[in-house]
């Protein structure tokens, strides 16, 4: 059955640069990708069906419709045909964590169902499809580093990054975005001033320690565990940098090797979800 990766984005700084008449706050974000990932799959059939398996999958089970399914019937609508696929989703990030796991499930889903049914319609115009499902599935679709603005439709190229490491942590605990943003206080932030290229995982880190997630302090009040997180990913050794991605409750270490941020993995609290390895430099 042919598949298709999800890997799991990461927000190195996220800006709440303004907000539209509508209600859509604007954003500026780096956003990078690795290194867990779910998986969608899928082979010809009459209807349209999705099973579900994985760690995560059973958390999905009482959806009534999954962005697996409305990203197969938006394609089928745009390309004009009958949506007609089997499905399956094996879910392995956590539910509702701040690293685009859905907006990275859709977008697989696009790109596979893209393939299955011959459309060759290309990232551009999946993306304009994708940017109707969510802020984040155009970014998903690229599944490469980019920098993200308006409501995250608005990419462009990212900064030319080193190799690095990341170690993805969670404290098994779900957040929804409406509410973080919500929870929010205070003005916004204009946008980040990014160089061409970093040498090196330390100069990174030390331009982005400059910048921020204004969603941190606003996730940490709805869900105190963050800044347990934050906490011990500062103390681990080789740690160059600490800090919540998208709107948590995953936080990631970012540090000079995927080897050293595996290394760290597993001194951390058992009760924690992680994943570590290479910062995914290029799709």
């Amino acid at each position: 059955m042919p598949a298709e990766s999800a890997p799991a984005k990461v927000n190195l700084h996220l800006h709440v640069t303004g907000r539209r008449a509508d209600g859509y706050h604007l954003l500026d974000s780096l956003a990078v990708f690795g290194p867990a990932a779910d998986e969608v799959a899928a082979a010809p059939a009459e209807g349209l069906s999705l099973a579900l398996d994985g760690p995560f999958g059973a958390g999905l089970a009482a959806e009534a419709d999954n962005l697996v399914l409305r990203a197969a019937r938006a394609l089928a609508e745009t390309a004009g045909l009958s949506p007609g696929a089997a499905l399956r989703l094996t879910k392995r990030l956590p539910i509702a964590s701040g690293i685009g796991g859905g907006s990275a499930d859709a977008a697989a889903a696009l790109r596979l169902l893209d393939r299955l049914w011959g459309l060759g319609l290309g990232e551009a115009r999946l993306a304009e499809i994708g940017a109707r499902l969510g802020a984040d599935v155009p970014v998903c679709l690229a599944s490469r580093p980019m920098r993200m603005q308006g409501v995250g439709e608005l990419l462009s190229p990212a900064p030319a990054l080193p190799p690095c490491g990341l170690l993805l942590v969670n404290p098994g605990l779900a957040l929804a975005t409406p509410a973080v943003f919500r929870a929010r206080e205070g003005g916004f932030t204009p946008p980040a001033t990014l160089p061409a290229a970093w040498d090196d995982a330390a100069a990174m880190a030390r331009d982005l320690a400059a910048l921020r997630n204004d969603l941190e302090a606003p996730a940490i009040r709805l869900c105190p565990p963050i800044a347990e997180v934050l906490a011990a990913l500062r103390a681990l050794p080789g740690c160059l940098l600490a800090r919540m991605s998208g709107s948590g409750a995953t936080c990631f270490g970012l540090f000079a090797t995927p080897a050293a941020a595996e290394a760290a993995a597993p001194t951390l609290p058992g009760g924690w979800w992680r994943a570590a390895g290479p910062l995914h430099r290029a799709a």
